[in-house]
């Protein structure tokens, strides 16, 4: 449907018209002439805006459990975040990323294929600096790692892989990412074809005092199978199963056999701090409860029933009247 113009529009336009600001034959040549879009066949936009859409969510996701997990692993300031996300052929990223850097090799089953997980040196270094013991300082000496520098790397990133996981459980549950092997060298890596399209994923990392980038690269090939489950659309009809008559008796029965604390209040007092330090064997605190009130049952720390003391089989005990309403006053 073409725009409606408004009243003030039109009155602008032909008094533009009128004045010879604007050549009518001018508009007219312009509307027959074709619009041209341009579009490069070698960089394929083969994920909609909707799909895009979905993965920054997810990763977003990601990012918070990855902070949460790097803080905890090297004790220091950590802030991970989406900084973009776009799809390009897999030769563009690889040029993108440095020379010398830690790339991470992926596989998800049941996703067929490799993903990576490329983290700048910058941050990289920062990282192995703190498990080692250090501030946190960054140093890019990549190309130079020990063997002991690049286990205790790979340990840390493998550790990081449960967090990729739980951020895709949304989209699909039975994923299971584990690490195959950790290259320094990007030229060495020729998962997909040059003309692949990718989804890179840039998440902008602080680590202590260092910053960079931690960039996933994921193979169109290997989302293929999943790529309709990014969609808005599949979001929104997918409805959750109700559970089965089994599944309710079976989750009930599990709640019954819960174990919950129960506590009767026999009554409450004030007392200044100095009575406290001066109190000794056989003092008597004066409750401010009278013999024939109530006493108010808690149950998991809540106020939930009404009751009166009493014995059973010499025993004491306490026997339920009723349960707890927002009418009964019983704040202490």
């Amino acid at each position: 449907m073409a725009d409606v113009l408004s009243q003030s529009e039109i009155d602008a336009l032909l008094s533009a018209l009128s004045t010879g600001e604007m050549n009518a034959e001018e508009l007219k040549s312009e509307e027959k002439k074709s619009r041209i879009r341009v579009y490069d066949f070698k960089r394929a936009l083969r994920f909609s805006k909707d799909q895009i859409r979905s993965l920054t969510r997810i990763h977003e996701n990601y990012a918070r459990l990855l902070t949460s997990y790097f803080s905890a692993q090297l004790r220091t300031y950590v802030q991970i975040s989406v900084a973009s996300v776009d799809q390009l052929p897999y030769e563009e990223f690889i040029r993108s990323i440095p020379s010398a850097t830690v790339l991470n090799v992926i596989e998800a089953p049941p996703l067929e294929g490799h993903l990576i997980i490329e983290v700048n040196p910058n941050i990289a270094y920062a990282m192995l600096d703190r498990l080692l013991g250090g501030s946190g300082e960054s140093m890019n000496k990549i190309e130079n790692l020990t063997e002991i520098e690049t286990d205790l790397m790979k340990g840390l990133f493998e550790g990081g892989l449960p967090a990729l996981k739980e951020a895709w459980s949304s989209v699909e549950q039975d994923i299971e990412p584990y690490m195959i092997e950790l290259e320094t060298n990007p030229q060495f890596l020729q998962l997909v074809s040059p003309n692949e399209t990718v989804i890179v994923i840039s998440l902008s990392a602080m680590i202590g005092k260092s910053s960079g980038m931690i960039n996933l690269c994921l193979p169109h090939v290997v989302l293929e199978p999943i790529i309709p489950k990014l969609s808005m659309h599949y979001w929104m009809s997918e409805k959750k199963s109700d559970a089965t008559t089994e599944e309710y008796q079976s989750l009930r029965k599990k709640v019954e056999q819960s174990y919950v604390t129960v506590t009767a209040k026999l009554g409450h007092s004030q007392i200044t701090v100095d009575e406290l330090l001066h109190l000794s064997v056989g003092d008597v605190i004066k409750l401010e409860q009278y013999l024939d009130q109530p006493l108010v049952v808690d149950v998991g720390g809540a106020p939930k029933y009404i009751a009166q003391p009493g014995k059973r089989d010499k025993r004491l005990a306490i026997q339920i009247i009723k349960p707890i309403t927002e009418e009964d006053d019983v704040n202490e």
